[in-house]
C-alpha cells in the first residue's frame, strides 16, 4: 500500500516577523518622541531666552537713549516709545527731586517684558570752602562786623573797631590784574583736543613775554566733552621747541569750571617764578587719557606771533604738531602781584584759627601767626611758612554762561516785574529783559533758573525762595545789574536741609550787592564788584572781588556749603547712582 505524504500548510508563517516590525516600530516611534519632546521643549525655552534677551536689550537701548538725551541737553518728553526691529521700548523719566531723576525702560518682545532702572543725579560742581573768598579788592570790616568761619583773600583784610574773624584769616598775595601775553582774536576757527590718546595726552602753548615778572595766574578758553577728571596747569621752560620735563609753576585745572560750551577759565599759579623777557616758556596743560572724555582747547591758525602749539605728553621730549600745523590756543598770561596785609583785626578764638599773610599788623591772633613781617600783634611772626598762595574763584566764566543758558532754554520775557503787596509768582527757568522789584512781603518763587538783565530790588520783608520740587538741591538768580536787599527782605532755600539760593551778579559796580539785613539761607555771589554789608546783615555764603562790613553785619558759614548741587548748568550735570534691572 503506497504510503501517502500529506503536508500541512502553515498559514501563520511571518506572524513573528511581522509582531516583531510593528514592535520595533513602537519602540522607535517611542524613542523618537522622547527624542524629540525635549528637543521641541528646548526650542521653545531657546526662543523664550531669546526673546528675554532681545526684551532686556531693547529696554538697555531705551534707558541709554534717554541717559543721552538728558546729558546733552536735548529734548525729551516724560515718556519715549523707542523702536527696534518691529519691538518698541517705553521709557519713562520721573523727578524724584530737582537733584535726582529716575528713567524706567520697559522692552517688550513677542509679550515678554524686561525692565530696567537708572537712577541720576546731579553731581556737585561748586564747593565754597571758606565763608568769604575774595578777590583782589580785599576785604574791609568795621564796627564789630563778624565772620563766624574762615576768610580767604586773595588781596588785604582791613579790620577796625572790634572787627572779628572767628575762624582762620588767610590773605594771600594779589594776583596781577594786566594781561601781559594774550591770544583771543576772534571765535575759535580751530581746536586743538586733547587728553583722548596717549600721544595726544597734553596740550602745550609756547609765548614769550613782554616785561619780566612773577607769572601769577593763566586763563584758557576750553570746553569739555564727557567727564574728564581735573587737568594740571604747568608752565615750563623750552627745550629745543619743547616744552621741558619739569614745571617752573602749577595749578589745577578743575573739570567742574570747564563746561561743554566753549568758556575762559582763570587758573592761579605757584609758586610765583619770574618770567624773563625775550624767553620761551610754554603753558602745557597736562590730562589725563580717556577716548571719550577729554578737553577742547579753542584756537586760531598763526595768530599768535610769539609762540604755536603742540601735543604730547608731559614728562617726555615726544612732542607733534598740531593738526593743522600752525595752530595758536587761546589763552592769558598774567604778570605780576603784590604782597598782603591783614591789619586791626581779632582773628579766632579759644586758641583756635590762624592768621597768614606776607605782613600783619595791630591784631590779636588766637591760634598761629604765619607772617614774613609785622608789628603791634599779640605775637611773634612765624617765618616758617611762605606766602598764601591765591586761590581760583569756585565760580568760573563758562559755567556763569551755562546757567544764563539754561535760564533762555525756559522762556525770556521783556519789561520789568514787580511784585507788592500779597502778590505771589512763580517763574523760571527764565530770562527776563529788565528789572526785578519784590516788596511790602511780596513772594517770588523759583522753580527754575532766573536771569534779570538790569537790577533786582527786595524790601519790606520780600520773601525770594525755591520751589518745595527742589528737595535738598539748590537754585541760583543771575543779576546783570546790582542787587538790593533791605527792611527785612530775604532769600530761602526749599526748605529741605542743604538747600541754598544762589544770588549771582556780573556786575562791576562797587555797590554790586548791598545787603542792609539778615539776607536769609543764600550764598551771594560778585566776582567782578563788591558786596557791602551793614545793619546787622548777614548771609551764609559770600564770594566776591571786594567785601565791605560794617555795624555789626555777620556772615555764619555752614558746612553744607562744602558741597552744593545746583539743579541747572555744569555744577549739575547729572551722574549714573544705580543702573540696574528691576521687577
Amino acid at each position: 500500500m503506497e504510503r501517502q505524504t500529506k503536508r500541512k500548510v502553515n498559514n501563520q508563517s511571518g506572524a513573528a516577523m511581522l509582531i516583531s516590525v510593528i514592535f520595533f516600530l513602537f519602540i522607535s516611534l517611542a524613542i523618537i518622541s522622547g527624542l524629540v519632546s525635549p528637543t521641541v521643549r528646548e526650542f521653545k525655552n531657546a526662543n523664550v531666552n531669546l526673546s528675554s534677551k532681545k526684551s532686556y536689550f531693547l529696554a538697555e537701548s531705551g534707558s541709554e537713549d534717554a541717559l543721552y538725551r538728558i546729558l546733552k541737553n536735548m529734548a525729551i518728553s516724560a515718556s519715549e516709545s523707542l523702536t527696534l526691529d518691529s519691538n518698541s521700548a517705553t521709557t519713562t523719566i520721573t523727578d524724584i527731586d530737582s537733584s535726582t531723576k529716575q528713567i524706567t525702560s520697559l522692552g517688550d518682545v513677542s509679550n515678554y517684558q524686561r525692565k530696567t532702572n537708572l537712577t541720576l543725579s546731579t553731581s556737585a560742581g561748586v564747593s565754597f570752602n571758606y565763608g568769604m573768598q575774595i578777590g583782589n579788592g580785599g576785604l574791609v570790616m568795621s564796627n564789630s562786623a563778624t565772620i563766624n568761619g574762615n576768610v580767604y583773600v586773595n588781596g588785604n583784610i582791613t579790620g577796625s573797631n572790634s572787627a572779628k574773624i572767628t575762624g582762620t584769616a588767610i590773605a594771600a598775595d594779589r594776583t596781577a590784574e594786566i594781561v601781559d601775553q594774550i591770544n583771543d582774536t576772534g571765535t575759535p576757527t580751530n581746536t586743538i583736543q586733547f587728553g583722548i590718546t596717549a600721544s595726544t595726552q597734553d596740550a602745550a602753548q609756547s609765548f614769550i613775554t613782554a616785561t619780566s615778572d612773577v607769572v601769577t595766574q593763566i586763563s584758557v578758553y576750553i570746553k569739555k566733552v564727557g567727564t574728564p577728571s581735573n587737568a594740571t596747569v604747568r608752565i615750563t621752560a623750552d627745550s629745543g621747541g619743547k616744552p621741558a620735563t619739569n614745571s617752573l609753576a602749577t595749578g589745577t585745572l578743575s573739570a567742574s569750571s570747564v563746561t561743554t560750551s566753549y568758556g575762559w577759565v582763570n587758573i592761579v599759579l605757584s609758586p610765583n617764578v619770574n618770567l624773563s623777557t625775550g624767553t620761551t616758556y610754554w603753558l602745557v596743560i597736562d590730562a589725563n587719557v580717556s577716548a571719550s572724555n577729554y578737553y577742547v582747547w579753542g584756537a586760531n591758525n598763526a595768530q599768535y606771533a610769539n609762540g604755536l602749539g603742540k601735543l604730547g605728553q608731559y614728562g617726555t621730549t615726544t612732542w607733534n604738531n598740531t593738526s593743522p600745523s600752525g595752530l595758536d590756543a587761546f589763552f592769558k598770561i598774567y604778570l605780576g602781584g603784590i604782597n598782603s596785609v591783614i591789619s586791626g583785626m581779632t582773628i579766632g578764638q579759644l586758641g583756635v584759627g590762624n592768621a597768614s599773610a606776607h605782613t600783619v599788623n595791630n591784631s590779636i591772633i588766637a591760634g598761629n601767626l604765619y607772617c614774613q613781617t609785622g608789628s603791634g600783634n599779640n605775637k611773634s611772626c612765624d617765618i616758617s611758612e611762605g606766602d598764601p598762595t591765591p586761590l581760583n574763584f569756585p565760580i568760573s566764566d563758562s559755567q556763569v554762561q551755562s546757567w544764563k543758558d539754561y535760564a533762555v532754554s525756559g522762556e525770556t520775557q521783556t519789561g520789568d516785574i514787580n511784585i507788592s503787596g500779597s502778590g505771589t509768582l512763580t517763574i523760571g527757568p527764565k530770562k527776563i529783559v529788565g528789572n526785578l522789584y519784590v516788596s511790602n512781603n511780596g513772594i517770588l518763587t523759583i522753580s527754575g533758573t532766573l536771569w534779570v538783565t538790569g537790577n533786582i530790588v527786595l524790601s519790606n520783608q520780600a520773601q525770594v525762595k525755591l520751589s518745595s520740587s527742589y528737595g535738598s538741591g539748590s537754585g541760583m538768580i543771575i543779576s546783570d545789574g546790582t542787587v538790593s536787599t533791605s527792611n527785612s527782605a530775604s532769600f530761602s532755600g526749599s526748605g529741605t536741609t542743604g538747600s541754598y539760593m544762589m544770588m549771582l551778579t556780573t556786575s562791576t559796580s562797587s555797590s554790586a550787592i548791598n545787603i542792609a539785613n539778615s539776607a536769609g539761607t543764600v550764598i551771594l555771589v560778585a566776582p567782578y564788584g563788591t558786596i557791602s554789608f551793614s545793619n546787622t546783615a548777614g548771609a551764609k555764603e559770600a564770594i566776591a572781588k571786594t567785601i565791605n562790613m560794617s555795624n555789626s553785619a555777620t556772615l555764619t558759614y555752614e558746612s553744607g556749603l562744602a558741597n552744593i548741587n545746583f539743579s541747572s548748568g555744569p555744577s549739575g550735570s547729572w551722574e549714573v547712582q544705580t543702573w540696574g534691572e528691576s521687577e
